[in-house]
């Protein structure tokens, strides 16, 4: 994969949440930045989407915000960063987070941060692009879903080539280098009847 430009996280926007979960995400907000890598995330300044971009932004890092009419009317958009773009529906959100991205990361986060994340996975698996994915996994937020996904590859509803797509580290630096060193397999051969 090699240098990466732009990362898309995704995230919770909840303010309930324990306080470790924000300072993790500040901590890849950071890393990110002083990597010399843009932050592509869905412009909250609110929860674990706002502590990653302003970390980043504290770090000297570029941080684009792509938020929906419905959530800017609530006036949750974080209005310091970089750019701040808007967008008619969540739909053109996914889509557009994805075109500046060069990799996806999903914080700790609820229906939103998963159905996202699993969104990007679907579309390397299928080629739709060929860019990283990974999972922040702070105190083992993620433990959970790994063992789901052991499970389903064991059954055959995940091929064994494709469970590698989601990377998984508690550590910033490491999930940012696994991201950078992942190779997305190309799926033809799998489609290919015999």
């Amino acid at each position: 994969m090699g240098k990466l430009k732009r990362i898309a996280i995704y995230g919770g926007s909840s303010q309930d949440a324990p306080k470790a979960y924000y300072e993790a995400a500040a901590r890849l907000g950071t890393a990110v930045a002083r990597r010399g890598i843009g932050i592509v995330y869905g412009g909250g300044a609110v929860g674990m989407m706002g502590a990653v971009a302003d970390a980043a932004l504290e770090a000297g890092g570029e941080v684009i915000g792509v938020i929906t009419e419905k959530l800017a009317d609530f006036e949750v958009g974080h209005t310091g960063v970089t750019r701040l773009e808007t967008v008619p529906t969540m739909h053109p959100r996914k889509a557009r987070m994805a075109e500046l991205a060069d990799a996806f990361i999903a914080m700790p986060g609820g229906w939103g941060t998963l159905e996202e994340i699993f969104e990007a996975v679907t579309w390397a698996q299928l080629n739709d692009h060929l860019k990283p994915c990974g999972l922040y996994d702070v105190d083992g937020f993620w433990t959970g879903l790994d063992g789901w996904l052991d499970h389903v590859t064991s059954v055959g509803f995940i091929r064994e080539t494709h469970r590698g797509l989601l990377s998984r580290s508690s550590d910033p630096e490491a999930l940012i280098t696994s991201l950078e060193t992942q190779e997305v397999p190309i799926f033809a051969p799998w489609l290919v009847e015999e």
